[in-house]
């Protein structure tokens, strides 16, 4: 009995064990299979399927908090923190971990509120989690807020301190982290890491790979993240001594055989496309190669234009990673070669999220928009680069209202805007100037907490600037927690669309610093604004601060020069543009051509045969500037040799064209190219067109013909084309024409001076007195001031100008004495006043008194007065010469020997020997 009871107890602890043993392996089973689920998700994650991972997840059985994590942090990584918020209520917060990765999902889309109410509701916050909120008022520019969250932790890790010195470096506050860098009681490799990667922030190279050295000195040795900001500081400095000497370290410490460091010295030496040969050199001898290796070079290839090569390079590469395949799309695109970039594609088996995006942007590179939308239209899923990059191509393309409405349809979806797509949503509305749209946009991005994001609120300066609504401009740039260089050029750039130059100027001098568009902002302003002496000392204030112009700015004085017929400064300017390598680029080049053809100079034609590239404004320019200076025949010349070269004319060539043969009297040759411009070049003519037929026939004697082709027009004229017809109606003198179409400018610009007083001098050549009476009746009733007669000329750098009837001048005494003496002079030689061009009825004596006095009369014998004999004289009018002025030039010329050079507000006059280049057809 006693054996029986032990046996059976014997036989109840066997069995016993047995099944705990079986529980045992099953409960394993069950860890291993949500451990294997939850790593499934999260690479699912990673690739952006996001929907998949949610599906594994639904599917799980059982799931443990690293699981919950793990889809969380899915949704999150894919720009869906609503969807990660629904997890994260459904099981109460989870745990600390869960906390932080919702925040940080929020602080990546630039929703800074929806993560503060986050943390605030967290029952239990670790160090870990207030690390996180700091890290996301750091990603989002609200430094401030960083710092007093900062200030208020219970306690500190070396995290906390990372992520505030994080902060200030990202906001180029450097001298507020170099100081928290000082005061830290513990520093990692992140810490020297951070510093490092600041400095080369805010292109101070030098400092960057100071910090470098110093941490280097104090016997802390570098990792990959380290190593890889180093390299970003030796890139900037440009100095490729500097980076064989950080291989060398490279080698003592064994990282350049680490394929991260390789790659990341692998890029360094590619992004200097003239060190690309090295950069392949350096490639060929890496031991070991990983997907970003090859995608580098891949991509360095075709960003330095050897598209073939990176080709080759792809077909090398054993594994063809998505990530190659997806840098040579790009790289096929951006050389054009998109129907490729497609093909490319197609041959990928499963394409991530990152491929798909890659050939929609390539697809808006192109302009080709329709083809990205429908590709965007079948991606089985789409992150929010997928919105962003779509809505930015549309506003890029110039297609704004599309870009509008994909924002309403990202809306519709569920899904709220990143930053990105903000942007490009607020540049939109700037395009199509759609300030109530605007606005609400405005309100969405305080909604998702993108309200302090330096991306945005530049934005939104702009877009306020270019509404006009400077109010709001004021309040977005004022309200900038933190302003970077960008935030003081958009603020500065709606200062001046707005006309508001002094509070620019004002603007402009309290920047703490200043780049290139800060400059070419300020000068191109006072260049609009015709303020030519303040563009001019702004460029002298550049140079005294050691700061070196670019091409658009040396472009724009180029043109201020040929505007005020500076000659003597456009010429310094040149000289400055060749000291500084620029003379040969092509947009300084045809400011060059312009800039002398403008001022008289033959200059023009010696730049134009010396370029090695020329595009279409370098021939128009050339055309145009030879129509300007009455040379029909050379212009005509030149456009020959245009098309001999294959470059084919647009709009703006028969502008020139057909000016030239105005000038020039070429009626044949006008009426040939007119036709040829629809019939050849499929262009069809524009109303400058038109008013240059017009021009032609009327100054050719016409004025019946040119008359008739306005009527015969299929657009309706405007007012150069019938201040055309007056203008010829003036020449030939007919009165009854030039009243038809003075009516017509009367009821289209009631306001312009210029069109009763070409009316008048009909008028009065006819000596139509009561006619001329009633015309200046209609002007005094209307409030119609005529525009006084004003010519300047630059001598020994100052610019010196004169209106008709002048005794401003501090020399004017002298100047009549000399006119008076020269006209004395000129009537015996043969010299006889026209007193037609005077409008007024009064004798004769005071008819040529009155003529005498003219502004470019007065500016000649100012030029005699103050010049060294033999030496030329140039001139520039407002309006256009008068005949007796024109006559009296030609006599002056004569007897003094002088070239005189003049640009009225029509065209130049070169007088020599008594002979004028336009043979007294103007």
């Amino acid at each position: 009995m006693a054996c029986r009871l032990l046996l059976r107890r014997c036989l109840s602890a066997a069995a016993a064990s047995s099944a705990a043993a079986r529980f045992a392996v099953r409960h394993a089973h069950g860890e291993l299979e949500v451990s294997g689920c939850s790593a499934r998700i999260r690479d699912l994650g990673r690739l952006g399927r996001v929907g998949e991972a949610r599906e594994v997840f639904d599917a799980m059985p059982r799931r443990d908090i690293i699981a919950w994590n793990s889809m969380i942090s899915a949704y999150c990584h894919n720009g869906m923190p609503d969807a990660a918020r629904d997890l994260y209520d459904a099981i109460s917060g989870g745990n600390m971990r869960t906390g932080a990765i919702l925040l940080s999902g929020y602080g990546r889309l630039g929703r800074v509120l929806e993560a503060r109410r986050v943390f605030d509701g967290m029952l239990e916050r670790n160090t870990v989690a207030w690390n996180a909120m700091i890290s996301c008022y750091v990603q989002n520019g609200d430094i401030t807020m960083a710092r007093r969250l900062f200030d208020a932790m219970p306690s500190r890790d070396v995290s906390s301190w990372n992520s505030m010195l994080t902060g200030y470096c990202h906001s180029l506050q450097m001298v507020d982290a170099r100081n928290l860098f000082e005061k830290m009681p513990e520093r990692n490799l992140v810490s020297w890491t951070v510093m490092i990667s600041g400095y080369g922030r805010i292109e101070n190279h030098g400092k960057a790979w100071d910090i470098f050295c110093k941490m280097h000195r104090e016997g802390l040795l570098p990792d990959q993240s380290n190593f890889a900001s180093a390299l970003s500081a030796v890139k900037g400095l440009g100095n490729l001594d500097v980076l064989e000497s950080l291989r060398v370290l490279a080698l003592k410490t064994g990282f350049e055989r680490d394929v991260v460091i390789g790659t990341a010295i692998l890029n360094v030496y590619s992004r200097d496309t003239s060190a690309l040969d090295t950069a392949i050199k350096f490639f060929e001898s890496m031991i070991e190669k990983n997907e970003y290796t090859w995608s580098t070079m891949i991509a360095a290839l075709s960003h330095g234009g050897r598209i073939d090569a990176a080709i080759a390079v792809y077909e090398r590469d054993p594994v063809k990673s998505i990530a190659c395949r997806t840098a040579l799309i790009t790289g096929l695109a951006q050389c054009g070669r998109i129907d490729d970039a497609r093909i490319l594609f197609e041959q990928i088996p499963e394409p991530i999220v990152v491929s798909w995006n890659a050939l929609i942007t390539g697809y808006m590179q192109n302009g080709m928009v329709n083809e990205a939308k429908e590709l965007f239209d079948k991606m089985p899923f789409r992150n929010t680069i997928s919105w962003a990059g779509m809505i930015a191509g549309y506003a890029q393309n110039g297609r704004s209202e599309e870009a509008l409405g994909l924002l309403q349809e990202l809306h519709r979806s569920g899904m709220l805007p990143s930053l990105s797509s903000l942007t490009s949503i607020f540049f939109a509305c700037s395009n199509i100037v759609a300030l109530e749209t605007g606005t609400q946009v405005h309100s969405l991005a305080v909604k998702v907490g993108c309200q302090f994001n330096s991306f945005a609120c530049n934005a939104l300066i702009t877009m306020y600037g270019k509404c006009r609504n400077m109010e709001y401009a004021r309040q977005v740039f004022s309200r900038m927690v933190t302003k970077d260089i960008v935030s003081w050029n958009s603020f500065l750039a709606a200062l001046v669309q707005n006309d508001l130059l002094d509070e620019a100027r004002n603007t402009f001098d309290n920047m703490l610093g200043r780049d290139d568009v800060s400059w070419t902002t300020i000068i191109s302003a006072y260049a609009h604004a015709e303020q030519s002496n303040e563009a001019m000392g702004a460029f002298k204030t550049m140079f005294c601060e050691h700061e070196l112009p670019n091409s658009p700015i040396l472009t724009i004085l180029l043109g201020v020069c040929g505007s005020f017929g500076a000659s003597k400064i456009g010429q310094q300017i040149h000289t400055v543009a060749i000291k500084l390598g620029m003379d040969s680029e092509l947009i300084v080049a045809n400011a060059l051509i312009s800039m002398y053809f403008k001022c008289g100079c033959a200059d023009s034609r010696r730049i134009f045969d010396l370029m090695e590239e020329r595009d279409i404004f370098t021939w128009n320019t050339i055309i145009t500037g030879y129509a300007q200076h009455g040379l029909g025949r050379e212009a005509i010349k030149m456009y020959q040799h245009m098309e001999s070269a294959g470059v084919l004319p647009n709009e703006v060539t028969f502008v020139g064209l057909l000016n030239a043969c105005s000038h020039a009297g070429l009626v044949d040759e006008g009426w040939k190219f007119f036709k040829s411009m629809s019939q050849d070049y499929g262009l069809t003519p524009l109303p400058e067109h038109y008013a240059c037929m017009v021009d032609l026939l009327g100054r050719t004697g016409d004025v019946q013909g040119a008359e008739q082709f306005i009527y015969d027009m299929p657009i309706e004229p405007d007012t150069v084309i019938w201040s055309a017809l007056l203008g010829a109606c003036k020449i030939h003198k007919n009165a009854e024409i030039g009243k038809r179409a003075a009516e017509k400018l009367f009821r289209i610009e009631p306001s312009n001076a210029g069109n009763y007083v070409m009316l008048s001098n009909i008028y009065s050549s006819l000596g139509m007195w009561g006619e001329v009476a009633e015309v200046r009746k209609i002007m005094k009733q209307q409030g119609v001031i005529k525009e006084p007669g004003c010519s300047w000329t630059q001598i020994k750098d100052k610019m010196h100008s004169f209106v008709t009837g002048d005794k401003q001048h501090e020399q004017i005494e002298e100047i009549v004495a000399t006119l008076e003496e020269l006209y004395t002079l000129l009537k015996a030689t043969g010299y006889v006043p026209d007193t037609e061009f005077v409008l007024h009825d009064i004798d004769e004596e005071q008819k040529e008194s009155s003529l005498l006095y003219h502004s470019e009369k007065l500016a000649v014998a100012y030029c005699l007065l103050a010049t060294p004999k033999g030496m030329p004289i140039q001139i520039l009018k407002n309006l256009r010469i008068c005949g007796d002025c024109h006559t009296f030039i030609k006599f002056v010329s004569h007897v003094t020997k002088r070239q005189i050079d003049i640009r009225d507000g029509n065209r130049f006059h070169h007088f020599r020997n008594g002979s004028c280049s336009c043979e007294d057809f103007w």
